[in-house]
């Protein structure tokens, strides 16, 4: 019988010693009770506090319970890219690891993406249980990268999305850009829908966002755009900066001829009159042109390097939990499987 997970469960944790003992035991009863096999993929994204020891314990008494430690803080996109990578069910979903996204809504999204119709089903917390100050930035925050993007979500911050495995295992994302995988997977051509779901407020712990993150993700919303567009050819995006600058120059070069011309019907030096500040600034408008053709040369040649050695991961692990364990709590039978823990260790000699 095949015992492999139809379900990966993918839950990026930092510094969350005050959840793990009360929330992951409350993932797996609430899985267990579901339809489907699932694994339960814990990512501690290099915690200082007593996270991994917690999960540790747990994965003893649990083998489908998997962890990865990274060495140090990496941040929640490396952890949810390395969580991807390690799953081995066909769907995969990213979970919150403080409790605000109830795991009794995966089956609900898992049976909406077996529909067929979809490739990516994404949470949305219309009733969310956040301060207002919150929720009204997260909403005009969704509502920019909507219509930047053209892809139309309510909820862009929502963790809680499945996802075909097939769209989204070789992921290549960092900084913040996590809260952008429908968009990386609608350039591949997933179909995408939305399900609101419940959302809880925190009752452990303190969150690890602060409103400081509003930049990084409007530089990041910038890079998406651009690979969004530009991504297999990004020579077109600088060439068209060459182009209007360019255009710029001519316009500052017909202004000084202009000027000059107009200078010799009333008798002035005409030569003295060409040479002024518009020939200058034609002058740089044409440099910063011929910049930007190199700089589409210089990106034409990384895109080609990544695409040809199909970049790998940025981030170090320490050691995995229960990798190459079998579930055994998926046997049947009538005595209860013996639990068994592998420890496989990932550090740098």
């Amino acid at each position: 019988m095949d015992l492999r997970p139809e379900v990966s469960v993918v839950v990026p944790v930092f510094q969350e010693e005050a959840s793990i003992p009360a929330v992951i035991p409350h993932f797996i009863e609430v899985l267990a009770g579901q339809r489907r096999r699932f694994e339960l993929i814990v990512v501690n994204d290099g915690s200082r506090d007593r996270t991994g020891e917690l999960l540790d314990k747990l994965a003893a008494e649990d083998t489908r319970i998997k962890v990865v430690h990274f060495a140090r803080n990496f941040g929640q996109t490396a952890a949810m890219m390395a969580g991807f990578w390690a799953a081995r069910g066909p769907i995969i979903v990213p979970l919150d690891g403080d409790g605000q996204n109830p795991p009794e809504e995966i089956e609900r999204l898992c049976d909406k993406l077996e529909e067929g119709n979809y490739d990516v089903v994404s949470g949305w917390r219309k009733n969310r249980k956040d301060s207002w100050l919150r929720t009204f930035v997260s909403r005009v925050a969704n509502r920019i990268i909507g219509h930047i993007t053209k892809v139309k979500l309510h909820d862009y911050g929502c963790t809680l999305k499945a996802y075909r495995a097939s769209v989204i295992r070789d992921a290549r994302l960092y900084g913040e850009m996590h809260r952008f995988i429908p968009v990386f997977t609608s350039m591949h051509g997933a179909r995408i829908c939305e399900v609101v779901v419940d959302h809880k407020p925190r009752t452990v712990g303190a969150s690890k966002y602060g409103y400081g993150r509003i930049f990084k993700v409007a530089v990041d919303l910038l890079a998406v755009r651009m690979l969004q567009k530009y991504r297999t050819k990004p020579m077109h995006f600088f060439g068209r900066i060459a182009q209007y600058s360019w255009l710029a120059g001519l316009m500052c070069l017909v202004f000084a001829i202009a000027q000059s011309a107009v200078a010799a019907t009333q008798g002035l030096d005409w030569w003295n009159a060409f040479w002024g500040k518009a020939p200058l600034v034609a002058l740089m408008f044409f440099m910063f042109g011929c910049a930007s053709i190199m700089l589409g040369l210089v990106a034409e040649l990384a895109m080609r390097a990544a695409f040809e050695h199909n970049m790998g991961r940025y981030w170090d692990e320490r050691k995995r939990v229960n990798f190459g364990v079998p579930d055994s709590t998926w046997e049947s039978t009538d005595e209860p499987a013996e639990q068994s823990t592998f420890i496989e260790d990932r550090s740098r000699a």
